[in-house]
């Protein structure tokens, strides 16, 4: 409900020419300069900064505002536009099960097929609900192979200039059309690792893997200490494995660690978990996993639907979801271009742009999610997306799936969840967070005390730690709402 009326008051402000005239903008451009120019973390940095009013799209100020500078996450708010626009809000990626041969005294005679279309949500128990599909169907026993098709999408996992120290991360996982998730925050093409102490001091800590697989081999050095002791525990997947190797020390007493983990082959991944989902409903499996095509002839046994676009932008946008940037762009591309690639993926991305009148031939655009260092976008630009979209029939579903300041609930204040937390700006700010080595950025919607609905978009770069460029944006936010 706070959300609804919260998105109605937006609307009537952004429309209502009356209420133009609240922000002063001298007194705006004095504040915000001052800042500026006496921030020792901004000194040998480039900021790039545009503030507009959402009624009519005047840019009431700019600093370096035409400037291209690295935008970090701040790319995602460019592919949820352009993919609500493309695919629509009811969009939904579906995965399908198919076989070659016939079903025979509850033995299915041929192989079956497991078909990705580039669902990121997938978890264990989708793949356990499409094998008791099967078993609805009589199927007890299958004769032949169990077959991956990723080929919805093309074979590069990893995009342009995703860091190598990046590849085991969850936010750096392959991009694959059969995939899974570990938990409903949907860290695509990843796997969650638990690690808990000991009862004593001297034994071993307790490792728990979910999903519950043994696709990925656990190598635990880690070792529980006394309650004095140092709490030190690296999870690290080996490159090109899936051995994980858990060391360091962990006090007794201790929470328990969560961290997930980008697996290697996300196709044979889901195909695993879909293997055990036969099992456990008592369908044999005679024959051996393998990565294969669907042939163009078969019988379509079960298909899984995944929850339409508005609502997978949630984690998406709250949670700032590499994967699920990567996949939209590849999705846009197949869907447009009949070619799930990067490529096609940001060729379709461009020419969106140029409809919410955005420039792409002044911008250099790499990935979908601004994971890369190349990628390159102004300040002006990104506020200009979030002006012109305020007039879509999606603006709803992409203004709700943005961050609000100060909200605790993970799927609420996402990536703002504990900043900008007192009573002056908590609920005040939606906006889409960003973080890169010496990069950070916030852009969005803020409502000042006054009413008034201001667009804004916030770029640092060449930051020694981008983490007090964090501080740097609460204080301009916090100048904007106190108009």
């Amino acid at each position: 409900m706070r959300v609804l009326i919260f998105v109605i008051t937006l609307y009537f402000v952004s429309f209502n020419p009356s209420n133009v005239l609240a922000v002063n903008s001298s007194v705006l451009e004095e504040r915000i300069n001052d800042l500026l120019n006496n921030s020792p973390d901004l000194q040998g940095g480039v900021s790039g900064i545009s503030i507009r009013s959402a009624a009519d799209g005047r840019i009431l100020y700019q600093h370096q505002g035409d400037v291209r500078l690295r935008p970090a996450s701040n790319m995602k708010l460019l592919t949820a536009a352009a993919a609500l626009n493309v695919l629509g809000e009811n969009y939904s990626f579906t995965t399908e099960v198919h076989t070659d041969d016939l079903v025979k005294k509850k033995t299915l005679l041929g192989n079956l097929y497991l078909k990705g279309k580039g669902d990121p949500t997938l978890l264990k128990s989708d793949f356990d609900q499409l094998a008791k599909d099967l078993l609805k169907q009589g199927i007890q026993k299958i004769k032949g192979q169990l077959v991956g098709d990723d080929t919805w999408y093309d074979n590069s996992r990893y995009s342009i200039d995703l860091p190598w120290s990046d590849e085991t991360t969850y936010y750096g996982a392959q991009i694959s059309a059969l995939t899974a998730a570990p938990t409903p925050e949907y860290d695509t093409g990843s796997i969650e690792i638990k690690v808990t102490p000991g009862e004593k001091e001297g034994e071993k800590v307790g490792v728990v893997v979910n999903p519950k697989t043994n696709y990925v081999k656990i190598i635990n050095k880690a070792v529980t200490t006394g309650t004095n002791g140092k709490k030190d525990i690296t999870i690290e997947r080996e490159h090109a494995k899936n051995s994980i190797i858990i060391e360091g020390t962990l006090p007794v007493g201790s929470k328990t660690i969560k961290e997930k983990v980008g697996i290697w082959n996300p196709t044979r991944y889901a195909l695993t978990l879909f293997k055990q989902s036969l099992e456990e409903q008592g369908i044999k499996l005679t024959g051996k996993i393998k990565i294969g095509k669907v042939p163009e002839t078969t019988n379509k046994l079960a298909i899984h639907h995944s929850m339409p676009l508005s609502q997978l932008m949630v984690p998406y946008m709250k949670l700032s979801n590499n994967v699920h940037a990567e996949v939209l762009v590849k999705e846009m591309g197949k869907v447009i271009h009949g070619d799930g690639s990067w490529e096609k993926g940001l060729e379709v991305l461009n020419a969106e742009l140029k409809k919410f009148g955005l420039q792409p031939n002044n911008m250099v655009i790499r990935d979908g999610s601004g994971v890369s260092h190349v990628t390159l976008i102004s300040a002006n630009q990104i506020s200009q997306l979030l002006f012109a979209v305020q007039k879509e029939k999606w603006f709803h579903s992409f203004l709700h799936s943005l961050p609000v300041s100060g909200e605790p609930e993970k799927m609420v204040g996402g990536s703002l969840r504990n900043r900008m937390k007192t009573a002056d700006v908590k609920g005040r700010v939606k906006a889409k967070t960003g973080t890169l080595t010496t990069v950070s950025s916030l852009s969005g919607y803020v409502t000042t005390k006054s009413g008034e609905t201001l667009i804004f978009s916030i770029l640092l770069n060449n930051l020694l730690d981008e983490s007090n460029g964090k501080k740097i944006e609460d204080r301009l936010i916090s100048i904007m709402v106190n108009q």
